[in-house]
Order: structure tokens, then sequence, then C-alpha cells
């Protein structure tokens, strides 16, 4: 459906604000939300932080409180189509003359606030600020929120809220957030404040004394996985998997999770444990077995090995580190029978590149390389480079542009006739931005 004119124009104020432009400092956050009224005080709140697993955690999360009654709102970044998709209500991205009152209803605010401060309101505080207006207007019950980067200075670290939830802490952002996976942590940790109950997925050893930390300081509560909850048995199927999920205070049985990998289990989990801690459930008080079953069964996430197109089949992926790229390979060795895939490659020039091809190595009978949108990928004359160093040579192709290098995999991966088509993939990876256009091209 084609855009009106009042968004464009509204899409574009947003964007000449910079899409990648940060500044760390909460004050112009702060200050424009009071001139709002403080939205952000008119919901209850799950405030999501981490390296990866985040936007899945959070439609998890939202799937299930829909299930069980409760009108939500929905906060994550990137989008991969639209920015309206990072303001959900009720599980559907916020309708396009909505987004446009909203904007309109804070732009005068936002100039208030630009004038006030040698550095502009961002394009992400924006959008922050548009999400909590939407969401105290509507009004939600509970507000489901990524942090966009880190924790502690970050625009979403308003919220103060009763549950946060802490996925698998990684090395990434580390021009922002620190060179060491503690002091990444310790970051992270800033959104749990006074009182509140964290959700943590198991962590490697070194961000579990800033998590300690942390939590005795604002006397927060602790669950982790492994110990208060977690995935008792997990079993591929057909389009996901069936899991037995232990939360906070029941077992809840063949649970089917339309999602692929070992990961996506791990998410569930911090999604199941996360709405027991909000709604009240744990000593022996249980959620609706019945109800966790429906809000699971509907859970969707875009860019996550997603299917787009079959014979050969063309996964979409958008892992970005080497952490999300181990787990998205573990779950192709697993639980897709290729016996030909080729992968197609655009990534930011400022992540660990190497490693990531290096994981996919083994999966890959020939890898194409490209350029995505963003103006921090990485040169193709530079990608290629590292990516013979890996494969070789013979199994590296070279396609600058996007499409083209769409069409050149499918064609790489039906080279192999005496495979039936079922056998033959295609994924496409390395960066969200990568996921974004390509779905452009690939989703009708």
């Amino acid at each position: 459906m084609a855009e009106s004119s009042e968004f464009a124009a509204v899409d574009k104020e947003l964007l000449d604000r910079g899409f990648t432009r940060m500044v760390f400092e909460p004050e112009r956050i702060v200050r424009l939300l009071d001139l709002l009224g403080t939205p952000q005080r008119a919901f209850q709140s799950i405030h999501l932080t981490g390296t990866n697993g985040k936007t899945s955690t959070a439609r998890m999360i939202d799937a299930l409180l829909r299930a069980h009654g409760v009108r939500t709102g929905r906060y994550t970044s990137p989008h991969l189509e639209t920015v309206r998709e990072r303001i959900s209500l009720d599980g559907e991205p916020i309708g396009e003359r909505r987004f446009v009152e909203v904007y309109e209803e804070i732009a005068p605010l936002v100039a208030m606030v630009d004038a006030e401060y040698p550095e502009p309101v961002t394009y992400f505080e924006v959008t922050t600020a548009m999400a909590f207006a939407a969401f105290a207007d509507t009004p939600v019950d509970v507000a489901v929120v990524e942090v966009g980067l880190g924790g502690a200075t970050d625009a979403t670290n308003v919220l103060h809220a009763p549950v946060c939830v802490l996925t698998p802490v990684g090395l990434d952002h580390s021009e922002w957030l620190g060179d060491t996976i503690g002091e990444i942590a310790t970051q992270k940790m800033g959104i749990v404040h006074q009182g509140a109950t964290l959700i943590s997925a198991a962590q490697p050893e070194e961000a579990v004394r800033p998590i300690l930390e942390r939590c005795a300081e604002v006397d927060a509560t602790l669950a982790r996985e492994g110990v208060e909850f977690g995935v008792l048995r997990r079993q591929v199927a057909i389009g996901g998997q069936l899991l037995n999920l232990q939360g906070l205070g029941e077992t809840y049985e063949d649970v089917f999770v339309p999602l692929h990998g070992a990961h996506q289990a791990q998410n569930a989990a911090m999604a199941l444990a996360a709405v027991e801690a909000l709604l009240g459930a744990g000593a022996g008080r249980a959620l609706s077995a019945d109800l966790v079953r429906e809000g699971f069964a509907q859970v969707t996430s875009p860019g996550r090995l997603e299917r787009v197109r079959t014979s050969p089949t063309v996964l979409l992926d958008a892992a970005h580190n080497p952490a999300g790229m181990a787990a998205t390979v573990a779950a192709l060795e697993e639980e897709f029978e290729f016996r030909r895939l080729v992968v197609l490659v655009a990534a930011l020039g400022d992540k660990d590149v190497t490693t990531m091809l290096e994981l996919l190595e083994p999966v890959a009978a020939e890898i194409v390389v490209s350029r995505n949108s963003s103006p921090r990928s990485m040169p193709v004359a530079e990608l290629a480079e590292l990516a013979r160093s890996i494969f070789g040579a013979d199994r590296v192709h070279v396609e600058p542009d996007l499409p083209d290098a769409i069409q050149e995999a499918v064609g790489l991966a039906e080279h192999g006739e005496d495979i039936a088509l079922g056998g033959l993939g295609v994924l496409v990876t390395g960066s969200v931005v990568t996921v974004a256009d390509a779905r452009k091209l690939l989703v009708r």
C-alpha cells in the first residue's frame, strides 16, 4: 500500500534528524517527556535489554499478554520496512494516520527541547516519546519496551519498569558500551531500578558480578534461566518447535513456538517468566496453560530465520554479531536438511565480520558478498577479501548490488541439479539492514 503524503513528510522529518545519530544524554528525553506530562507513567511496562534476542522476546511477551486479555503496546527497533513497526498497538503497527497525529502533537514540544540543548533531539528519542505518548493515549495496560542501545543512558530508561529482561550479553557496540562483557553488562543493568524483578538468561561468567551487584544495590529480585525457570524439553516440529517450559510457578507442556532454533526456545522461557512475574504467577500460582499455548502459537518474528521463498528455500536472518550468527548456524544444522546452502552476506563495517564468516563456512557451499543500503556497509572489495581468506577464492562470488546478489545466490543454489529442491537453500544474512533491504525485494 502506498504511503500517504502526510506520513511520507513526517518520515522525512524524522530521517532529517539523522537515522544513526546517537547522543547518550538522558536530560533531553526526560525534558521532552516532562513537557508531554510524563506519559511513561500511565501504564505498566516490561523493559528488555541484552545483546541478542530482544525483539523476538518482546514479540513473545506481547503475544502472551494479549492471549491473557491484556491490551499491549510494543516498542522495538530497528524496523524492517516502515518506522511504524517500532510502535505496535495490540500486536499491530500503528496506522499511518495515527502516527502522523502523534508526531504533530509532540512536534512543537520537540522544537522547544531542540532550542534548549546544544544537540537536537535524536530520531530515536523522538520515536521513543511518540511511542510513550501513543501508549498513554490509547491507553494500553502494559508496554513491552526494548532498549535502543545499552541501557543506563538509553532514551527508554525512563520507565523504571517493575519487570526487566536481560537476554544473553555478548560483545557488540563496544565503541559505546565498553570493551569487556563486564562493562557491557554494567551498562545494560542500568535499566533495573528499585524493587524490580529481573528475568535473566544464562550469562557468561564475566556478566554475573555486575548483575548481582546491581540487583543488590536496588533490592531487585533476580530470576535466572536454568535455576528459577528454563527449557525442560525441546523437540523440532514442522514450522517450529515443541517445548516443555519451567516457569516461575508451574511447568507448561507441549507449547508450540513457530520459530526456529534453540535460541528461540531460550527467548520463549524468558518471555514466559517475564509475563508470570508481571501477572503475579509463581509461588504456587500459575498462568492458564491453554492461554500460554495460544499466545506462543501466534508469535511471529520477521527477519529471524524467516522463510520467504521455496524451491529453493530462501531464508532471511538478521544475525549481525558472532553470538547471533552462532545461534543461526546451530538452528540451520539442527532444523533444516539442506544439502546445498548458498549464503549471501552484506554486513556493517564496524562488526566482527571475520568471526561471522568463520561460523558460516562449515555450512555454506558457496558465498555471495554484497552491500546493503547503510552508509556503514562494509565495502564489497573488503568483504570479498575477508571471505576469500576463509572460504577460498573458488567459493566466493561478488555482486555489489543486492538485487543482483540475490539472483546470483538463487542461481548458485540451483546448480545442485541432482539435489531435490527441498535440499537447496539460500540464507541472506549479516545485518538487520541487509534483511530489511532483501524483504523489500522478496516479500509481497
